[in-house]
């Protein structure tokens, strides 16, 4: 069969009322969190990981895959109306957005944003099913030295990626590889960090991990934070659809931001981010209007938009064909796969095909009903913003208990909720990001199996892991990947202590 019939069979399954419901859950709740600030599709889908624990597999990963494509489209709400990025990805599109806002062409901002959001996240989709099966192709030549390298890649990119030091990602790593060794060895029986505690010989559950340290350390960060000034919306003038000029000056964009996005979003250590700012600067060099930019560009809001909906299906090339998480989304629906049972990577493609086929064309919907939810209902997406603070994260905390409760009723799993929880906020304070923890705790084991596997076959010969090209290669790009970062940064450090020197002077 070919990626046409795929697709097709993988349409009938999401076209089924109960996957079309989750669907809308998905994406209803995924425009919520973007629109809110300092909530993101990553925690929401940890939130929902216990409560979806005992509901059909297929349904609460398309619900998931909304939720990450409908955090980006809301994301472009709050930056525009309110200055403030609902998620990371959306930074790039305050600079343009607001001043357009205030210019009292707010409308035209949110439209270009959204059509080519879904511009966007139609062709990467698209792209998605093609580029998937020859990326699982060359999947299936891997052994356990391959797998082990490519775990090794995820652990460094993802460390290297977030946050501001190297340094902290990989202590953050190393503290969720540490937890992914308690419990019971599976080679030896032996157990391992339990502390003779009958809770920890089956491991720390994921879920836990990732409610606790995304959820409540989030909370507590927030109301650590105290009261602060009332932010101002800023209303929506005029009409809400753009004029013949505005979709002269976006189409491109779209396009243009859709061939950055994609790709980057695949790469282990892309990202919508990155994704966004390059987007963001090719505008800037391709616009015929560059006095506008700083001002009001609608180049600089298509571009962006339709770079981070880009990105995000770009995410879940390397998620569902080799099982590598590169967003903090991204891990959280890891575990989400793990918790039915279910391991990403080229074996999935075989055994389970309808569901890998479903979630790809659930997301071809998806962006169809995130259209219509976005334009129409603008007016109900800025009234969230006027919700306080308190009740918000009041009412995550309670969601978050609760859910943790009724997939596992243990007062020691509450208890690990509590511990987790103030971990993830101490680490929050220190600047130490939580996606490489959580990442640390679902591949580690896969990483140990992989590795005593590679030394088994070769009698104890660590060298066994360099002799595979495609190891090696993998392996360089681990060390390329941690390396690059840290001498930009220092670079970067290096210019900003000149120019102060200089200033004194």
């Amino acid at each position: 069969m070919n990626t046409f019939d795929f697709l097709l069979q993988g349409l009938a399954i999401a076209a089924q009322p109960i996957n079309l419901f989750y669907a809308l859950i998905g994406v209803t709740l995924g425009t919520l969190v973007g629109v809110l600030p300092g909530i993101g599709p990553a925690l929401t889908v940890a939130l929902l990981l216990p409560v979806t624990y005992q509901l059909d597999p297929a349904g609460s990963l398309i619900m998931f895959a909304g939720i990450y494509y409908g955090g980006m489209y809301g994301g472009s709400t709050t930056s525009i109306l309110l200055n403030t990025p609902g998620e990371s990805a959306s930074i790039v599109t305050a600079l343009e957005g607001n001043k357009m806002a205030r210019a009292g062409r707010g409308g035209p901002a949110l439209a270009t944003a959204a059509i080519g959001s879904f511009v966007a996240g139609l062709l990467a989709t698209i792209s998605l099913a093609f580029i998937a099966p020859y990326v699982v192709q060359f999947a299936l030549s891997f052994g356990p030295r391959e797998y082990f390298a490519l775990m090794v890649l995820a652990f460094v990119t993802v460390s290297a990626a977030f946050g501001d030091s190297t340094l902290r990602g990989l202590t953050a790593l190393f503290i969720g590889l540490a937890f992914s060794i308690v419990g019971i060895d599976q080679l030896t029986g032996q157990t391992r960090l339990s502390f003779g505690v009958p809770d920890l010989l089956d491991g720390l559950e994921v879920t836990t991990l990732a409610v606790a340290m995304f959820a409540i350390g989030e909370t507590l960060y927030v109301a650590a934070q105290g009261a602060r000034a009332p932010e101002k919306v800023e209303a929506v003038k005029g009409s809400l659809w753009m004029n013949k000029t505005d979709w002269k000056r976006s189409w491109k964009p779209w396009l243009r931001g859709t061939a950055i996005g994609f790709p980057i979003g695949a790469m282990p250590a892309g990202g919508a981010d990155v994704s966004s700012f390059l987007s963001y600067s090719a505008e800037k060099h391709f616009t015929k209007h560059p006095e506008e930019f700083g001002k009001g560009a609608i180049e600089g809001v298509a571009g962006p938009e339709a770079a981070n909906n880009a990105s995000a299906a770009g995410t879940l090339v390397p998620l569902l064909t080799l099982g590598l998480p590169t967003t903090a989304t991204a891990a959280i629906m890891l575990a989400g796969f793990q918790q039915f049972g279910l391991q990403p990577g080229p074996l999935l493609f075989a055994t389970n095909p309808q569901l890998v086929w479903g979630l790809i064309a659930s997301l071809l919907i998806a962006n169809f009903m995130l259209l219509v939810l976005n334009l129409p209902l603008i007016g109900l997406w800025v009234r969230l913003l006027t919700i306080p603070k308190p009740w918000l994260y009041a009412g995550i905390l309670v969601f978050a208990t609760l859910g943790t409760i009724g997939a596992n009723p243990s007062v020691f799993e509450l208890g690990l909720l509590l511990t987790f929880g103030v971990l993830g906020y101490v680490m929050r304070v220190f600047g130490y990001p939580i996606a490489p923890v959580i990442v640390g705790l679902i591949l580690g084991p896969m990483a140990e199996q992989q590795l005593r596997r590679a030394l088994s076959i070769s009698q104890g010969d660590a060298t066994v892991l360099f002799t595979s090209p495609i190891a090696a290669v993998l392996l360089a790009l681990a060390a390329i990947a941690l390396f690059v970062p840290m001498f930009l940064r220092a670079r970067g450090r290096g210019q900003v202590l000149a120019q102060v020197a200089g200033s004194e002077d």
